[in-house]
C-alpha cells in the first residue's frame, strides 16, 4: 500500500499509512504482522483504533473461511443479513451474513451480485436511517486486470471545502435515494421514479460529525437519484454537481489493486468507494460483510 515506515502500536500489530502528495490526505494503512484467525482483545484494540484513524484497513495473506469472517467482522458489532441481490438469491452457504459480490455464472446461475461493470461512488445503504458503521470485502478470486475499488476520504473533502461552497453546504439535508444498488440494479420491491423527492429513501445531514472520532465530515451517499431538502430539481442537480465534483478529486482518493487473500475494512461514515469494470470473461468472487450501525448520522 505505501512506502511508509511502519508503525508499531501493539506488540503485534504494525500500522503503515498510506500517504498521499503534501497537503493532499488519502486514507487507508496496511495492517501487517496479523493473521485474523488469532488475535487477541490486545491486537483488536489497536487495530479498532487504527481503523478510526485511518478509515481504511488493508489485510494481506489472509486464509479465512467465512465461519472466520463473519468471527472477526461481530468483535466490530452485529452484522446486517445480506441485502437480496438482484438474482434473487439472498444466503451464501446457508450464512445470512455473507454477501457474495461476484461477475460469475455456474449452471445458468449467477453466484453473487453486481455484476462486471463499474460500481459508482457510494456510502453503502445509506438510504436507511441507521446506515451500516463498517463494510469489509474478502478477496477469494480476482481478474488478472480491473475490479480496482477506491475509496475517499470524505473527512478531508469537507476540510478543504471553499469557504463559501461549505457555508452554501451547511445545515442541508440530502435525500438518500434507495432505488438502485451501486451497480446500477433496482432493489427488488422498488418501482423507480424519474422524480428524486418521491422515490423511497432517507433525509440525512450533507455535512456530519463522526461519532467515533468527533470529526466533521460530508455525507453523500451516491449521486443518482440525490435531492437537498426544500431546493428545487435543478438548483439541488447543480449545488451537488458541484460539490460531488470536489469531493471525489483524485487527491483525496486510494485506490486499491486486489490480491488473493486481501481483506479490506472500511468505515462506512466517513469513506465513499467505486470499483472499476473488469473483463466479464474473467472470474472475481469477494465475500463481504455489513456492520449494522446504531444510530442516524448526525450534523
Amino acid at each position: 500500500m505505501s512506502s511508509q515506515k511502519a508503525q508499531l502500536i501493539d506488540g503485534s500489530v504494525a500500522v503503515v499509512p498510506r500517504r498521499g502528495a503534501p497537503g493532499a490526505p488519502r486514507p487507508g494503512a496496511e495492517i501487517t504482522g496479523v493473521d485474523l484467525r488469532a488475535i487477541d482483545d490486545a491486537a483488536f484494540a489497536a487495530i479498532h483504533r487504527a481503523w478510526i484513524d485511518h478509515q481504511v484497513l488493508l489485510f494481506r495473506d489472509q486464509h479465512l473461511t467465512d465461519h472466520d469472517l463473519i468471527a472477526f467482522s461481530r468483535r466490530f458489532g452485529d452484522l446486517d443479513h445480506a441485502p437480496i441481490q438482484e438474482n434473487g438469491q439472498s444466503i451464501a452457504n446457508g450464512m445470512p451474513e455473507i454477501y457474495v459480490v461476484s461477475n460469475v455464472i455456474e449452471n445458468g446461475v449467477a453466484i453473487g451480485s453486481l455484476g462486471h461493470g463499474e460500481a459508482v461512488w457510494h456510502t453503502d445503504m445509506s438510504y436507511l436511517s441507521a446506515p451500516p458503521k463498517a463494510s469489509m470485502l474478502y478477496a477469494l478470486e480476482v481478474p488478472p486486470a480491473g475490479g480496482d475499488t477506491s475509496f475517499v476520504d470524505m473527512y478531508a473533502a469537507f476540510e478543504a471545502l471553499p469557504d463559501a461552497l461549505r457555508r452554501r453546504a451547511m445545515g442541508l439535508r440530502v435525500k438518500h435515494d434507495g432505488t438502485y444498488n451501486s451497480g446500477g440494479y433496482v432493489r427488488l420491491g422498488v418501482t423507480p421514479t424519474d422524480d428524486p423527492r418521491e422515490a423511497p429513501g432517507t433525509l440525512h445531514p450533507l455535512i456530519c460529525t463522526h461519532p467515533e472520532s468527533g470529526r466533521r465530515m460530508l455525507y453523500l451517499g451516491r449521486r443518482k437519484m440525490a435531492w437537498l431538502e426544500g431546493f428545487g430539481l435543478a438548483e439541488s442537480d447543480a449545488l451537488l454537481d458541484e460539490i460531488w465534483s470536489f469531493a471525489t478529486q483524485k487527491k483525496f482518493v486510494w485506490t486499491h489493486q486486489w490480491r488473493v487473500g486481501d481483506l479490506v475494512l472500511w468505515d462506512n461514515r466517513c469513506t465513499m468507494h467505486r470499483r472499476d469494470p473488469f473483463d466479464a470473461n474473467t472470474r472475481r468472487v469477494m465475500h463481504r460483510t455489513q456492520v449494522k450501525g446504531s444510530a442516524p448520522p448526525m450534523a
